[in-house]
């Protein structure tokens, strides 16, 4: 097994493994070249909650580095067994804000054999870019992608046609790091949420001097947040990739949703068809900054993607 870019270059063809680790979620993906991009072998999610009070503290507590440490065990033996001779694990948020992120490195490189790559919120947008940009051909040009995290959101205005970046900018707003902060009940208080919607709007207000959200002509959503809103606006009774993958929403129904998930408790937002349990304590923070930020950019809907940053880590292991 090989390391991933950060740790050995890029992968000489075969089956290549990429592995997210967010703030709220660790992702692994098996995958090789297709005829059309990627061909998925496997694709898998753990919610471990790794960034789990670094906004208050500054540390990953042990907890939630067993908790993930746990989880890379599995992921480590499903690459073995599908034979991916090159591997790269990308950590973003909560490591590039913990001051023991060294602890969670060491960790990794003992449990996975590769050396995790805590990258900037930069390299974040790029890697999220691409991998979006992949799975939804033929969007308007220039694009906007958002990443609503755990931690973090970022903001991306590219080409999709060229596949390239032309800005981003990466905010320290994410469902975890505002339910921690602000959104404190539940359901939450308007205090709380007026609150939040007063956070994201200042982080906005600092993207927009670095990306020019006027000049795009399209806004693209990705991760849990994003297509978990989107599987609640379309009233799916289970969770269907392939109907949320380049579904539209428009912003009146993302409006209806965040509504209607910050007024449930935790048990009504458990029980709806679509939630993954490890997102119902912070979904309501997630559709929040989702519509702020689409109230603040103009955009009339979204598009929801189900192919991520996770996408672009294992694109980056493919041969050019």
């Amino acid at each position: 097994m090989t390391g991933g870019r950060g740790a050995g270059g890029r992968g000489a063809g075969g089956r290549v493994a990429g592995i997210d680790c967010g703030t709220n979620s660790i992702r692994l993906l098996i995958a090789e070249q297709g005829p059309n991009g990627l061909l998925d072998l496997h694709r898998e999610m753990r919610v471990v909650r790794l960034g789990e009070g670094v906004d208050r503290t500054g540390m990953l507590a042990p907890p939630a580095i067993e908790r993930t440490r746990l989880a890379l065990i599995d992921y480590t033996r499903l690459i073995a067994e599908l034979g991916a001779t090159s591997v790269r694990m990308v950590a973003t948020s909560a490591s590039r804000d913990a001051r023991n992120a060294e602890e969670f490195v060491g960790m990794v490189r003992a449990t996975l054999g590769v050396t995790p790559e805590v990258i900037t919120g930069h390299a974040e947008a790029e890697l999220s870019f691409i991998g979006a940009v992949a799975g939804l051909p033929g969007v308007a040009d220039p694009l906007m992608v958002a990443d609503i995290g755990g931690g973090s959101t970022e903001l991306v205005l590219g080409s999709p046609s060229t596949a390239t970046v032309i800005s981003s900018y990466s905010m320290d707003v994410g469902c975890v790091r505002m339910t921690e902060r602000r959104l404190i009940d539940d359901p939450p208080t308007d205090v709380q949420i007026a609150a939040t919607e007063a956070d994201v709007r200042a982080a906005l207000q600092l993207a927009a001097r670095a990306v020019a959200v006027a000049q795009a002509r399209a806004f693209v959503g990705v991760a849990g947040t994003v297509t978990t809103v989107a599987a609640i606006a379309k009233g799916l009774t289970s969770y269907q990739p392939e109907v949320i993958h380049g579904s539209v929403v428009s912003r009146t129904e993302v409006d209806e949703v965040t509504e209607r998930l910050l007024r449930m408790t935790r048990t009504e937002r458990a029980a709806l068809p679509v939630m993954h349990p490890g997102r119902v304590d912070v979904i309501g923070a997630g559709a929040l900054v989702l519509r702020t930020v689409m109230d603040y950019v103009g955009a009339e809907a979204v598009i929801a993607s189900e192919h991520d940053i996770l996408d672009g880590i294992a694109m980056s292991l493919l041969p050019r």
